[in-house]
């Protein structure tokens, strides 16, 4: 097995525990952080696809701003 396939599989089981609990988490402000976490682990699925421009879009839309916004709301 590659290496990039053990980094595919762990980041993989990684998002969806992170989306997991991002709808499980009674705290909106735990369920934000987890959502910001479930968004750097699909850029880094993104990476091991060699999609660099769509996870450096979602690093920096969906982390960066949206989730700002988030945070301010909550």
């Amino acid at each position: 097995m590659s290496l990039l396939y053990f980094f595919f599989a762990v980041l993989s089981i990684l998002a969806i525990a992170s989306a997991i609990v991002t709808i499980a988490s009674k705290n909106p402000v735990r369920s934000a952080f987890a959502l910001v976490f479930h968004f750097f682990m699909l850029a880094g699925l993104y990476l091991t696809l060699n999609a660099q421009f769509v996870a450096v879009i979602q690093v920096l839309v969906y982390a960066g701003a949206i989730m700002v916004l988030v945070i301010f709301v909550i």
